[in-house]
C-alpha cells in the first residue's frame, strides 16, 4: 500500500544543515512547501533559507518527537546521521530514504556486501578489525591497495594508500584510528563518473545524464555533463545505476559513483542516498534539478523530466580560495553574463570545506570546461 501524497504547501522536514539541505529548499520553494530544519548546528545554511529549525542532538528523542509531529515527512541531506535516529522518526512519520538504506551506504563494509550479493561490479575487498586481519586481508587482495574505515570517512578522510606491503601492518592499522574497515583492491582507472538516479513510493524512476567527476585531493573539484565517454559506457552505467536503485527499493534521491577502467570496464565506488556534489550541475543544465527530483520523490509526486538543456561545467569552490579570511573577487564570475554562482551562507571558511560552486553552460563542451578552468584560475589569485 502506498502513502499518502505530501503536496505542495506540505512541510518536510530535514535532518541536516547543510548545503544540500539549503538547496533543496531552495528547490522546493518553487513547489510550494514548507521546510523545518533538525540540525546540532546554530546558524545553519539550510536554517536560514527554511520556515522552522531544531537545532538539537540527533540523539534527543524528546526533540526528534516535537519536531515530527510538526512535519509531513522527514528526509536527510548527509549521511553522517545515526540510522536509529531515521528509526525513531519512521515509527510516528514517513521518512524518506529509509533507515536500513542509509545504514547500508553509511557503512561501507554492508555497502560493498550489497553490492557483491545484488551482482553489481565492484572491486575484490575484504573486512578488517585487527592488525591480524588486516595482514590476511593483504594476503587475499594483495598490494596495491587501500584501507578505508568503514564509517564516517569522506572526501579521502579515514583511508590509507598501500602502495606496497606495509613492513608493520599494526603501525598502519592503528593510523586509520578505527574499529572497524574494509580493505579495497586499488582500481587503476582511466576516470571516475556519477549517475544520479531517483524513484518515487508508485516505483516510478529516473535517471540524470552521467557525469564525469574530476578530484583534487580526494575532494571534487569539477563535473561535467555530459561525461566524455563513448555511448556504450554511458548507457551501461545509467543502467547500472537504475538497477541498484530499484534493488535498493529507495525512495528518493540515489547518487552512484564508478571508476572507468582502462579495458571500459565500469566498477562501482559508492552510494549515496541524497542529493550528489557530482549533480550541482542539474541546477543550471537540466529541466529537473536533483534537489527538485528529490523533493518529487519523497513527497509521492511523479518524477520530473531529467533532459540536459546544454552542456555544462561545474566547479567546486573551497575555502582554499579565501586568502587571510577575505572571499574572492565575485566580479571575476559575475562579469560574465553565462555564469551561474551558488553560494552557500556558511560564514567561516576553512581549507577543503565547500563553500559554493559555480557552473558555466555552452552548446560546446570543450568551450565550457576550458573558460570555467580559467575563471578558476583567476579566481584563485589573491585580491
Amino acid at each position: 500500500m502506498h502513502t499518502p501524497v505530501s503536496a505542495p504547501g506540505a512541510t518536510l522536514g530535514i535532518l541536516g544543515g547543510g548545503q544540500l539541505g539549503r538547496m533543496t529548499v531552495l528547490a522546493g520553494r518553487q513547489l510550494g512547501y514548507r521546510f523545518h530544519i533538525y540540525t546540532p548546528e546554530k546558524d545553519s545554511p539550510a536554517s536560514a533559507v527554511a520556515d522552522a529549525s531544531t537545532v538539537a542532538p540527533f540523539d534527543d528523542t524528546a526533540a526528534l518527537q516535537t519536531f515530527a509531529k510538526q512535519v509531513d515527512r522527514v528526509t536527510f541531506e548527509f549521511e553522517n546521521i545515526p540510522a536509529t535516529t531515521l528509526q525513531h522518526l519512521e515509527a510516528t512519520t514517513i521518512v524518506h530514504p529509509q533507515s536500513q538504506i542509509l545504514r547500508t551506504c553509511q557503512n561501507r563494509l554492508l555497502e560493498k556486501n550489497f553490492l557483491k550479493r545484488a551482482g553489481f561490479p565492484c572491486a575484490p575487498f575484504a573486512a578488517v578489525h585487527s592488525p591480524e586481519t588486516l595482514a590476511q586481508a593483504i594476503d587475499i587482495i594483495g598490494t596495491p591497495c587501500v584501507l578505508k574505515s568503514t564509517e564516517g570517512g569522506y572526501d579521502g578522510k579515514g583511508q590509507v594508500h598501500l602502495k606496497t606491503r606495509p613492513a608493520d601492518a599494526a603501525q598502519i592499522w592503528h593510523s586509520l584510528d578505527a574499529p572497524r574497515a574494509i580493505l579495497e583492491q586499488w582500481v587503476d582507472f582511466e576516470i571516475e563518473c556519477s549517475v544520479i538516479c531517483a524513484r518515487n513510493e508508485h516505483g516510478q524512476i529516473t535517471a540524470f545524464p552521467v557525469a564525469e567527476n574530476h578530484h583534487h585531493q580526494h575532494i571534487l573539484h569539477s563535473s561535467i555533463a555530459p561525461a566524455r565517454l563513448n555511448p556504450t559506457i554511458q548507457k551501461n552505467a545509467t543502467d547500472l545505476a537504475l538497477a541498484i536503485t530499484q534493488n535498493l527499493e529507495i525512495v528518493g534521491i540515489l547518487a552512484v559513483e564508478f571508476f572507468v577502467t582502462h579495458d571500459a570496464k565500469l566498477l562501482v565506488n559508492e552510494l549515496a542516498p541524497r542529493p550528489h556534489n557530482s549533480g550541482h550541475y542539474s541546477l543550471d543544465a537540466c529541466l529537473t534539478s536533483q534537489f527538485e527530483q528529490h523533493i518529487r520523490a519523497v513527497c509521492g509526486l511523479p518524477l520530473g523530466a531529467t533532459d540536459l538543456l546544454h552542456p555544462t561545467a561545474m566547479i567546486n569552490l573551497l575555502g582554499d580560495l579565501w586568502h587571510n579570511g577575505h572571499p574572492p573577487n565575485w566580479n571575476i564570475l559575475l562579469n560574465d553574463p553565462k555564469i551561474k554562482l551558488h553560494l552557500y551562507g556558511k560564514r567561516t571558511p576553512r581549507k577543503g570545506r565547500k563553500m559554493g560552486h559555480f557552473c558555466i553552460s555552452d552548446s560546446d563542451l570543450e568551450q565550457a570546461e576550458s573558460k570555467a578552468k580559467q575563471l578558476f584560475k583567476e579566481l584563485n589569485q589573491p585580491n
